[in-house]
């Protein structure tokens, strides 16, 4: 028999202490070192520390290298809990870093494994797997089945992490089948759990992402905003060394940073995301592109905006409805209208309500803009069918149908307005309640009201201002120049001095449709129109009769 000395086995029980306690960058150290010791085999179960441990560090090539010993192990063992644990675990790992035939592959394994034994543990993981592929399908039913048997094997397991996961995967398939009270309900219990500090740090972090991402989609932004704050100081309080989920979680902080209007911070949280998210979770350095893009492009930013655009493009991400707003703000209508119809093509089931709304409510604003009321008012539509009573969503389907009336009937528009402004103010979302300001100060203005759209507009220009949203502030700023004039010269329509008033500022064409959020063919049809009326044929007599009648 070999002799282990006194120093060995002081490793092991530090190591597997070290396991216990969760501080995986010590066990990561231990366990390493006892791997490359002679004299220290490792058992299976210290090869899936190992594996957790240089996960948990950052190490993933490690880790999946661990995880393969390990099923190996477990295997030559005969044990087939173990094996099929561990087979799941690679098909987790594998998924993430990209290879999905491979990780279709251990899933396989996994089931191969567990199937057929008595009701144990590890076949959660199955039904898990099970209800997720079933929700991707559109299969409700088949989902709810499986998060059933998920729930029953983690009740007789006795495990709080199997439990908190089982109720996350039952509100998630509750959800996708629109049973928005009961999902939501679900939720927040098997986040109690998580909060109170009943979890293991890896379920812990599953649940925080998770339920983020389901309160995004479901667009419920009052548990946005605290599971979100909750996460982070989970993030920040865990251990002292790297926690894989800090980065996924702080992307999305940046969406909720975004809405309620704190562009800096969202910003700088943006690139600290992009540089902590680990290489199995790139969908969400993605998603932080794209937040930092939208307030880029907002603050006028549009070079900077089309690089974070294409940053998450480069990770995978379609990013719309940004890019398609960002086209419209370079005066390019039609490309924008074609990226949003094509990212409405390409949406499934796997995606939630709120990033069907929010391409359905640009695909609006870009309609409108290039003139094409009726797509305006079929975007709309579908955009109030999908609301229902979540406020969010509520809210944007109010702003795109006011929108619309103003185009076709602005004696109906400022109703559906108000209360959209109110369930954003409600909301605290700024910029969103400054865009439907002004076109409730537009709603007015065609009711006859112009004193009180004067004042609407004073709201939405310090709003912008206070923002950054630099080209929104010009524009609103403008209109409220314009409305201090009760009559325009020469006949002008109320776009048509804009136009000019831009025009007599040296803005070329493309300056115009950008300021004005329009097409470049719209700002040419303006001035052909602003030419006949005024009597002239260049820009610079166009730019004379404005300072002399005091348009500038």
């Amino acid at each position: 028999m070999r002799h282990v000395s006194a120093p060995v086995i002081d490793r092991a029980g530090r190591a597997r202490d070290a396991v216990a306690r969760e501080a995986w960058g010590e066990a990561y150290a231990l366990l390493h070192a006892r791997d490359r010791h002679p004299d220290e085999a490792l058992t299976p179960d210290d090869l899936g520390a190992l594996s957790d441990a240089a996960w948990w560090s950052g190490h993933l090539d490690e880790s999946v290298a661990a995880r393969l010993r390990a099923h190996a192990a477990h295997v030559a063992a005969g044990d087939h809990r173990g094996a099929g644990l561990a087979a799941w675990w690679l098909h987790y790992e594998y998924a993430g870093l990209g290879r999905p035939a491979v990780a279709a592959g251990w899933l396989h394994r996994a089931r191969h494994h567990l199937d057929g034994l008595p009701p144990c543990p590890e076949q959660s993981f199955l039904a898990w797997a099970d209800a997720e592929e079933a929700t991707a399908r559109g299969d409700g039913p088949a989902a709810l089945a499986a998060t059933g048997r998920m729930t029953r094997l983690a009740e007789r397991s006795g495990s709080p992490d199997l439990l908190a996961l089982s109720r996350q995967a039952a509100s998630a398939a509750l959800l996708a089948q629109g049973r928005r009270a009961e999902g939501l309900a679900l939720l927040d219990e098997a986040m109690c759990a998580a909060e109170a500090g009943e979890l293991s740090g890896v379920f812990t972090g599953w649940l925080y992402c998770l339920a983020l991402t389901q309160c995004m989609e479901a667009a419920d932004f009052g548990r946005a905003v605290e599971w979100t704050r909750t996460a982070m100081e989970w993030c920040a309080a865990f251990g002292t060394g790297d926690n894989p989920f800090r980065g996924v979680c702080r992307a999305h902080r940046v969406e909720v940073l975004d809405l309620l209007g704190e562009w800096t911070a969202a910003e700088e949280e943006a690139r600290r995301a992009c540089r902590e998210v680990p290489v199995d979770c790139l969908e969400a350095a993605a998603a932080a592109y794209c937040a930092a893009g939208d307030v880029q492009r907002r603050q006028g930013r549009l070079d900077e905006a089309a690089r974070s655009y294409a940053h998450a493009h480069e990770l995978g991400r379609l990013p719309q409805p940004g890019l398609a707003l960002l086209r419209l703000a370079q005066g390019l209508g039609d490309a924008a209208a074609a990226g949003l119809r094509l990212a409405l093509a390409c949406q499934d089931a796997r995606h939630g309500p709120l990033a069907r709304a929010r391409l359905l409510a640009a695909s609006t604003e870009v309609s409108l803009a290039v003139g094409a009321v009726r797509g305006a008012a079929d975007a709309a539509s579908k955009l109030d069918a999908l609301a229902g009573d979540v406020p969010l969503l509520r809210a944007l389907a109010g702003t795109a149908a006011g929108a619309v009336a103003l185009a076709e009937d602005p004696g109906a528009a400022a109703p559906v307005l108000r209360r959209a402004l109110d369930l954003r103010l409600r909301l605290r979302v700024p910029y969103e309640a400054a865009q439907t300001r002004m076109l409730l100060a537009a709603a007015d203005r065609a009711a006859g009201y112009e004193q009180v759209r004067r004042l609407g507009l004073a709201f939405p220009r310090d709003g912008f201002e206070g923002l950054g949203a630099g080209p929104d502030a010009r524009r609103a700023a403008a209109l409220l120049s314009a409305a201090a004039r009760r009559r325009l010269p020469g006949g002008l329509t109320a776009r048509e001095a804009e136009v000019l008033r831009l025009v007599a500022g040296g803005a070329t064409n493309k300056g115009v449709a950008g300021a004005l959020v329009i097409s470049e063919h719209t700002v040419a049809r303006h001035l052909n129109n602003i030419f006949a009326k005024l009597g002239v044929s260049t820009r610079s007599a166009a730019t004379a009769y404005a300072y002399a009648h005091g348009l500038v």
